[in-house]
């Protein structure tokens, strides 16, 4: 059996009673005290994540801004030093390659964090279209990632910076950032997977086992929690948040994901896939992700069929019981035809065929 890949927390994730699971490869934790209170406790208070299996990709250099132009979907010009960029890299077919976030560090030069499982595919892809007036450097192994996400996520962190933390803005970072006690200086951008407001941190993978410590300790008069995968999932379904290989795939496109806003078929420069996105979206797609509430029990699954009385109409690509709101909700890419809001489908769930209405998205937004 192939050894799994580790972060540099792994270690600690015993301390915290941590049950590990196989994820892509990667030996990572679960749950660490139960889903549901874990989803609660970022919801209501703060939670800490390890996300460091998500790869990090320098590009720099002279032609970095058009290479990047090039390869993602959205528009790069936009954005400046300390912006960062939610965008999606795309096969010529539209199919996505994988959704990720650029943060401009300074002039041509890009930090590109790219999921786990895709990493080296979107390594080899981005080397495969390279050209000589740029650099690509894998940094992966180089970063610990932690999220510290939720109404109280701010004031946790503002504790041990001197850095006014209200300034970054969402989507915006701050590079060089001191933390109290800690040796290295760290990346804080605003940005996050849950549908709350918090941060993301990139720092050296030296301090990455000190910093987790630090802030467990000093939040938990404000019940921050260690938080794992599974939490990390329910809360982004319920913010309606893409995750590869279900929302997204080579073969479903950006705009079939209701991600039209990440792809800018009017930028100046042409991009890989363009010809076909913007077909899709001057002329529409044939099947479109909705939202979908059971109202017979049961809980629709990745991959069950949906239906429209004996024709399968598409599927159900993330489905759970929603802890915020306790309903049994899905995602579901299925024939345009019937996306409007108030239809109703049938999901096959265990050989029965269960009613289910299409619903607006995103199912939660803070308030």
């Amino acid at each position: 059996m192939k050894e799994l890949k580790q972060t540099p927390l792994y270690p600690l994730y015993q301390k915290y009673q941590a049950k590990v699971i196989d994820f892509g490869g990667w030996a990572l934790p679960v749950q660490f005290d139960g889903i549901k209170k874990e989803h609660d406790v970022t919801r209501n208070a703060v939670g800490l994540f390890d996300v460091s299996h998500m790869g990090e990709i320098i590009v720099s250099g002279e032609g970095s801004l058009a290479f990047l132009q090039q390869m993602c979907t959205n528009d790069l010009s936009l954005i400046k030093p300390n912006k960062a960029q939610y965008t999606f890299m795309c096969y010529p077919n539209g199919g996505t390659v994988d959704d990720l976030i650029v943060y401009q560090l300074e002039e041509q030069k890009y930090l590109l964090v790219v999921n786990a499982a895709n990493h080296e595919k979107d390594l080899n892809w981005l080397l495969e279209h390279k050209s000589d007036d740029l650099e690509i450097i894998d940094k992966s192994q180089d970063y610990v990632q932690l999220a510290i996400q939720g109404p109280r996520a701010e004031k946790v962190l503002q504790k041990i910076t001197e850095e006014d933390l209200s300034t970054i803005r969402f989507f915006s970072f701050k590079q060089d950032v001191a933390f109290e006690g800690i040796e290295d200086q760290a990346l804080v951008a605003r940005t996050g997977y849950t549908g709350e407001d918090g941060f993301e941190i990139y720092i050296p993978t030296t301090s990455g086992t000190s910093l987790w410590e630090r802030l467990l300790a000093i939040g938990e008069e404000d019940g921050i929690f260690p938080i794992g995968l599974g939490a990390r999932d329910t809360l982004r379904f319920e913010a309606c948040f893409p995750l590869y290989g279900n929302e997204l795939s080579e073969a479903i496109t950006p705009i079939e994901a209701g991600l039209g806003f990440a792809v800018k078929t009017n930028k100046s420069s042409d991009f890989i896939g363009k010809e076909v996105l913007h077909k899709q979206k001057e002329q529409g797609v044939g099947r479109t992700l909705v939202g979908i509430e059971m109202i017979d029990k049961g809980i629709p699954r990745h991959e069950y069929p949906v239906y429209d009385n004996d024709t399968c109409i598409g599927f159900v690509t993330s489905g759970t019981n929603a802890p915020t709101l306790g309903k049994n909700l899905g995602l579901a890419l299925i024939d345009k035809d019937f996306s409007e809001e108030g239809t109703v489908v049938t999901v096959k769930i265990r050989n029965k065929y269960l009613r289910a209405q299409v619903i607006k998205k995103p199912f939660y937004k803070r308030g």
